[in-house]
C-alpha cells in the first residue's frame, strides 16, 4: 500500500491504538489535518492553544497509563508546545508530540516559522527526532512510542517536514523495535531484593517514602499489600498522593515543604527509608544533610540514573517497580514467622506515629464569616465520589488539595510537580475528561492560574466535556504572596491581582454556566448545583485572602523545622 508521508503517520497512529489527539492546525502539518479529517477510528480535540494541546495529551496519559499524543504545526506553534513537554519530562509522563517543519532544503535557511525543534526540546525531552526521509518515518513513529513509554516514561518529539508529509513509500510498520544502548531494566536482581527483605525486617521505625513511579508502573495495588503485610507506614510525594489510599491507617500523607507534621517527622526519625519511584527532589528532602540521617536508605527505581543522585543510598535497586514490589513482598510472606516478629518489634513505633497525629492534625481555623478555600475542598471531597478525577493548577490550592482531599483512587490526582506549570490543571483536566466521558472530572484552581489557560474553556463548551472547575479566588497569586508575608515583610511585589476578574461573565461567554459566591453557608449548595449542572461549570469562591498553606518548611531548612499552623 502506498501512501504519503502524513497518511503513514496516521496508520502508525492507528497501529499505536492512539483513539485520541489534541493539536492546533497550521500550514505546516495541513496535509496531516487534511488526511485526519477522514480518519474516524481517531478522535481529534482542537485546543485553543498549542501549550494547552500538550497538557491535555499530558493529562489523558496520567488518567489512562496510555501515551498522549498532540500535535503542532512550525515555529511558533512547535515551540508553543515547549512548556507542555517540559512539564511532562519533569513527571515521566509518556507522549508523543508531532510538530510539522519546514520543507528540508529549507531547514537552516531561517525559512518563515521556521523553529530548531530538536535543539530547542533536546534537555526537556527523552528523545527527539528529525525526519527527513519518508523512508525513515515509520520507523521513527514505532521508536516514538517505544521510547515513550518503556523504562522511565517521558515525551518524545518527532519533528516532520513538510516534504516527507507529502511523499510517497510503500507503507511497512515495524514489528518490533531493537535499539542499541537502550535496554530498559525491568526485573530487579534477586539478591538485592532479599536483602531488603532482610533490612525491613531487622528495622524498628521502617517508613515506605513513595513517589510518582508507582502510579507509573501501575503498581498501586503491590504497595498497599507490602504495607498491609509488614504495617510499614508511608509517606508520599505529591505526584503520588493517590497511589496509596489516604485515608488508610498507615497513611501519612505528604511529606517535604508543605507536608504533614507527622510524614515529616517520620522521615527525620525513621531507621529504615525504603524510597520506592522517587526522586529525592529538593521540596521533599528540605536541607539534605539533615533528610532521613539516622536511616538507612533503600532506593527502588527503574532509572539507575535516579540513584545518588541526591542522597546517598545503602541498597539500590534498579527496576519495575511492580515487579520489585511483587518480589519483596514475595519474599517476606515466605517469612511470615520473622514478619509478625516485626509487627510486633514495630508497634511501639507506630503508637509514636498516631501520637504526633493527635498532637497536629492536618487543620485550619473555620470561620463562618469567610471561607476558608480547605473547606472547600473538604466539602468537594464530601460530595464527589472516590473515582472523580481531580487536576490542579499549581499554587495555593495545590498544596490544599493534596493536604485535605484524601485521595483513595490510583490516577485520581493530576498535577504539575517537578516544573509547578501554572495553567496545567484546565488543560490536563480536559484530557482527562476527553479519555473518560463518564466520570466526574474537576479543575481546582487558583485565581491567577486559570487565567493562565481560560481560553480552555471554548474547547470544553465545543466538545461538551462536562469539567467542572473550582477557582479558589483570593486575588492574589497567592503561593508568592505567602512567602512576601513571611520572609519579605509584606512586601506585596506585583503579586496582588488589582483587576476583580467578573469570572462567571467570562464563563458564560464561552458558553459554559458560572456560580460564584462570598458566604460560607452557600459553599455546599454551590458545589452541589455545579456538579449536577450538565456540561462544562465554573464554581468561583472568594476565599479568604491571606490564608497561608501549612505546615511550611523555609527555604534551607531541614524538614522537622517545620512552621505550624497555630
Amino acid at each position: 500500500m502506498v501512501l504519503t508521508g502524513s497518511q503513514i503517520l496516521i496508520e502508525a497512529l492507528k497501529l499505536e491504538g492512539v483513539d485520541t489527539v489534541f493539536g492546533y492546525p497550521g500550514g505546516a502539518v495541513i496535509n496531516i489535518y487534511d488526511d485526519l479529517f477522514e480518519a474516524t477510528a481517531i478522535n481529534h480535540i482542537l485546543t485553543r492553544h498549542e501549550q494547552a494541546a500538550v497538557h491535555a495529551a499530558d493529562g489523558y496519559a496520567r488518567c489512562t497509563g496510555k501515551v498522549g499524543v498532540a500535535i503542532a504545526t512550525s515555529g511558533p506553534g512547535a515551540t508553543n508546545t515547549v512548556t507542555g513537554i517540559a512539564t511532562a519530562f519533569m513527571d515521566s509522563i509518556p507522549m508523543v508530540i508531532i510538530t510539522g517543519q519546514v520543507p528540508t532544503p529549507l531547514i537552516g535557511n531561517d525559512a518563515f516559522q521556521e523553529a530548531d525543534m530538536c535543539g530547542i526540546t533536546r534537555p526537556c525531552t527523552k528523545h527527539n527526532f528529525l525526519v527527513k526521509d519518508i523512508k525513515d518515518l515509520a520507523r521513527t513513529i514505532k521508536e516514538a512510542f517505544y521510547i515513550a513509554r518503556t523504562g522511565r516514561p517521558g515525551p518524545v518529539l518527532v519533528d516532520l517536514p513538510k516534504d516527507v508529509q507529502i511523499a510517497k513509500l510503500e507503507f511497512k510498520y515495524p514489528d518490533e523495535v531493537n535499539l542499541r544502548g537502550y535496554k530498559p531494566t525491568y526485573s530487579g536482581n534477586t539478591r538485592q531484593i532479599e536483602k531488603a527483605a532482610k533490612m525491613i525486617l531487622e528495622a524498628q521505625k521502617p517508613v515506605l517514602y513513595v513517589g510518582g513511579g508507582v502510579n507509573l508502573s501501575a503498581a498501586s495495588e503491590e504497595l498497599l499489600k507490602l504495607a498491609d503485610l509488614t504495617q510499614i507506614p508511608v509517606t508520599t510525594t505529591l505526584m503520588a498522593m493517590a497511589a496509596f489510599p489516604q485515608r488508610h491507617p498507615l497513611a501519612l500523607g505528604m511529606l517535604g515543604m508543605h507536608g504533614t507534621f507527622y510524614a515529616n517527622m517520620s522521615v527525620t526519625e525513621c531507621d529504615l527509608l525504603i524510597a520506592v519511584g522517587a526522586r529525592f527532589d529538593d521540596r521533599v528532602t528540605g536541607r539534605i544533610d539533615s533528610f532521613a540521617e539516622k536511616a538507612k536508605v533503600i532506593h527502588v527505581d527503574i532509572d539507575p540514573t535516579s540513584i545518588r543522585k541526591n542522597v546517598e543510598v545503602d541498597l539500590p535497586i534498579v527496576g519495575d517497580i511492580r515487579d520489585v514490589l511483587v518480589k519483596l513482598t514475595d519474599s517476606l510472606t515466605r517469612q511470615q514467622e520473622q514478619v509478625e516478629t516485626l509487627v510486633e518489634a514495630t508497634e511501639a513505633w507506630r503508637d509514636t506515629i498516631a501520637e504526633w497525629k493527635e498532637r497536629h492534625p492536618m487543620a485550619y481555623r473555620h470561620t463562618k464569616s469567610t471561607i476558608k478555600p480547605q473547606y472547600v475542598i473538604e466539602k468537594l471531597r464530601e460530595l464527589t465520589n472516590d473515582d472523580a478525577i481531580i487536576t490542579t493548577e499549581v499554587g495555593q490550592h495545590q498544596m490544599w488539595t493534596a493536604q485535605f482531599f484524601e485521595f483513595t483512587q490510583p490516577r485520581t490526582f493530576l498535577t504539575s510537580g517537578g516544573l509547578g506549570t501554572m495553567g496545567f490543571g484546565l488543560p490536563s483536566a480536559l484530557g482527562a475528561q476527553a479519555a473518560f466521558p463518564e466520570r466526574q472530572v474537576i479543575d481546582i484552581s487558583g485565581d491567577g492560574s486559570f487565567q493562565m489557560n481560560s481560553q480552555e474553556l471554548a474547547t470544553l463548551v465545543q466538545y461538551q466535556l462536562p469539567v467542572k472547575i473550582v477557582i479558589l479566588n483570593n486575588n492574589y497569586l497567592g503561593m508568592v504572596r505567602q512567602w512576601q508575608q513571611m520572609f519579605f515583610d509584606k512586601r506585596y511585589s506585583q503579586t496582588v491581582l488589582e483587576l476583580p476578574i467578573d469570572f462567571i461573565k467570562l464563563a458564560e461567554a464561552y458558553g459554559a454556566t458560572g456560580l460564584q459566591t462570598s458566604k460560607v453557608e452557600e459553599v455546599e449548595e454551590i458545589i452541589r448545583k455545579g456538579l449536577e449542572t450538565p456540561g462544562p461549570v465554573l464554581m468561583n469562591f472568594n476565599v479568604s485572602r491571606e490564608e497561608n498553606v501549612l505546615p511550611m518548611v523555609p527555604a534551607g531548612r531541614a524538614i522537622h523545622e517545620m512552621v505550624l499552623a497555630s
